[in-house]
């Protein structure tokens, strides 16, 4: 990732759809390159130059990176922006049994493209504009060559609209509150809560630690505890149900492999206190690590 930070911070800027598969690994540098980790989140928050936000999915089974690329493609299409899809190596060297899906089945990702003027210029003539926007504030896409349609798009500062170059101070503000207006325009699913929907602990996790909370959380309920599960896959922008969820519980725990990214993210979004349940071994959580952390947690 930190390879492709350059062409990501361009790809915002270019208001490009584009795709970046990010299979973790323990870091840094080369690490261990053969074992799994889950701490580049804030790298795929933050690690482009300037404000330079973009959504962020991530799968938390094999079978589910089918599912979350189709939908990071959705969403790379549809609001004209790039996308990262976080996996890790856990799930990049698992597999379970999955029914090919008929093609059918899937919903369609409608893809418009400009076929004439948008605007009209000064002296009455019919003009492509690459930056006028709809309700999601995508950008209209015009396929490069197409006659009569020659427009400016790169890296420089543009103007709103017209595409052109602008170091107007005034407009750089109204870019920069822009690119993050998009990002939030995402539609992204409610989250949802397994276990006790009214819990006294909830475990919030994304990724690949989704089987070992869900073994877990089903052991406590079993075992007669009030305890929910919310699995993030959309983890910018995130749901908008998190915050009501979060406020429902006594205590919150967020077991990731790393040191406590998405914690520290729960913890400035929605001021909750998010305790970090960290593992950072280069081996994957077990549901009977996080059952004793549970029962810890609880004090039973």
């Amino acid at each position: 990732v930190a390879l492709k930070s350059e062409t990501l911070g361009l790809a915002v800027s270019l208001e490009l759809p584009l795709i970046l598969l990010d299979i973790q690994r323990g870091g840094p540098s080369t690490g261990l390159p053969t074992k799994t980790e889950a701490s580049d989140l804030m790298l795929a928050m933050h690690g482009r130059h300037g404000e330079a936000p973009l959504p962020i999915v991530s799968a938390n089974t094999p079978a589910d990176c089918f599912y979350m690329a189709i939908e990071a493609a959705r969403i790379a299409l549809t609001h004209r922006t790039p996308v990262i899809l976080l996996s890790d190596g856990y799930l990049a060297n698992s597999s379970e049994p999955w029914r090919i899906p008929d093609l059918a089945s899937l919903a369609p990702i409608p893809v418009e493209f400009a076929t004439g003027p948008n605007q009209t210029n000064e002296d009455g003539d019919g003009v492509f504009w690459p930056y006028l926007r709809d309700d999601l504030l995508a950008r209209q896409w015009a396929v490069p060559g197409t006659p009569g349609l020659m427009h400016r798009i790169g890296g420089i500062e543009k103007e709103d609209g017209t595409g052109n170059i602008s170091y107007d101070p005034e407009n750089h503000r109204h870019m920069v509150d822009l690119r993050k207006a998009r990002v939030q325009r995402v539609e992204v699913p409610d989250a949802e809560v397994t276990g006790v929907e009214d819990p006294d602990l909830l475990m919030v996790g994304w990724g690949s630690t989704w089987g070992a909370i869900t073994g877990a959380v089903g052991r406590a309920c079993r075992a007669g505890h009030r305890v929910g599960h919310v699995h993030l896959r959309h983890l910018n922008p995130l749901p908008a149900n998190l915050g009501d969820l979060l406020g429902r519980s006594e205590k919150v725990l967020v077991p990731e492999m790393n040191l406590g990214q998405l914690s520290q993210i729960l913890r400035a979004e929605y001021l909750v206190d998010a305790r970090t349940v960290s593992k950072v071994t280069g081996q994957p959580f077990t549901a009977a690590e996080l059952d004793g952390i549970i029962r810890e947690a609880l004090d039973v």
